[in-house]
């Protein structure tokens, strides 16, 4: 039997369509010495009763019913009835490669607020695959060389440097336990930054493998067609639990450096919800838009804060954000409707 325990927290809400290929792929992993902990989050489709069922077949299994919280509250809810040195969250709707977690924990040295991380693969409808790989370079980094290349590089920036999804890793239990009180039951958006942003900068010990064994099923109806309404109002609640997370992490001079990357951090967001509101809302998008950057606290931010922009279409929201008018928010709402067709064809 392996030396370290691996506790696999797996959130599930009216997944019944996919839960079957996730807890597959975990009960057939070459590593053994697992529990798997199946979060029903108030389900009504059905997939309560499948973990249930999944339980009475392998003695590995738990399912924990609850009622229904969101995505925070379920794998919080994991976390507090597991009981593994290490944690490993997996989504509902995905799927792992049998050997993801014999890969990771081979890098395991039992220390301290450590994090194993890997990559993963987007599995699009269409059959089609994308293999991603984080910035961060593959190889083993000690505190110094945390504090030195993966910390300046958490925040801030158009494209993670850091993975910050609390999937594809195994993650020392303290990090989480000692972290999750800065995660918000509210935030629905960006939620694992809320625990994984003050996990990276406690982090003693980080591996950066170069395994990408996770399969992130993106569903085009979820991630392309649907405007949440909630999204800006979301994005204000992180800025506020950054400030938050930095604020008890730093001090002095470094505290002022992380302040102005959670600003930085904040308008790469920003350029989310006007993306948010000019592809999802048709009646109300320049009412919304319009509200949103010309609020003076917004024209304060966007004069003050510099920030490094190169993808195109960031670009022509990052434009928008500066200066809002009827020519530019009207060219972008007849761009997200030329590029979001294209990508239905």
């Amino acid at each position: 039997m392996e030396k370290y325990k691996v506790s696999v927290i797996v959130p599930v809400y009216n997944t019944k369509k996919y839960l079957a290929q996730c807890v597959d792929t975990l009960v057939h992993q070459t590593y053994e010495n697992l529990e798997i902990l199946l979060v029903d989050d108030g389900s009504t489709d059905g997939s309560g009763e499948m973990c249930d069922g999944f339980a009475r077949g392998d003695k590995r299994i738990r399912a924990v019913h609850k009622e229904n919280g969101g995505l925070v509250s379920a794998w919080k809810r994991g976390v507090r009835e597991s009981s593994g040195e290490y944690l490993c969250f997996v989504d509902s709707d995905d799927w792992t490669d049998l050997c993801m977690i014999a890969d990771m924990a081979k890098h395991l040295s039992g220390v301290s607020g450590e994090i194993i991380a890997g990559n993963y693969v987007i599995e699009r409808e269409d059959g089609s695959s994308q293999y991603v790989w984080q910035a961060l370079p593959a190889g083993e980094y000690d505190r110094a060389a945390i504090e030195r290349e993966v910390i300046p590089n958490l925040l801030g920036r158009e494209h993670r440097y850091v993975t910050v999804s609390r999937c594809m890793k195994l993650i020392s239990r303290e990090l989480i336990a000692e972290n999750m009180k800065y995660s918000d039951e509210k935030v629905v958006m960006g939620e694992d930054m809320t625990v994984m942003l003050p996990g990276l900068i406690d982090c003693k010990r980080l591996v950066a493998t170069d395994g990408a064994h996770y399969h992130y099923r993106y569903v085009t109806e979820s991630m392309v067609h649907k405007y949440d309404r909630n999204l800006y109002d979301n994005i204000r609640l992180l800025r506020e639990i950054f400030f938050r997370v930095v604020s008890d992490k730093f001090t002095g001079d470094e505290l002022l450096e992380r302040h102005r990357q959670v600003e930085q951090e904040y308008i790469f967001f920003l350029l989310l919800a006007l993306k948010n509101e000019a592809r999802g809302n048709p009646e109300g998008y320049r009412k919304n838009i319009f509200s949103i950057c010309k609020s003076p606290e917004i024209q304060r931010l966007v004069r003050e804060t510099q920030v490094q922009v190169e993808d195109k279409a960031n670009k022509l929201l990052y434009l928008t954000l500066r200066h809002p008018g009827e020519i530019t928010v009207r060219l972008l709402r007849l761009a997200m409707i030329v590029y979001y067709r294209r990508q239905r064809a």
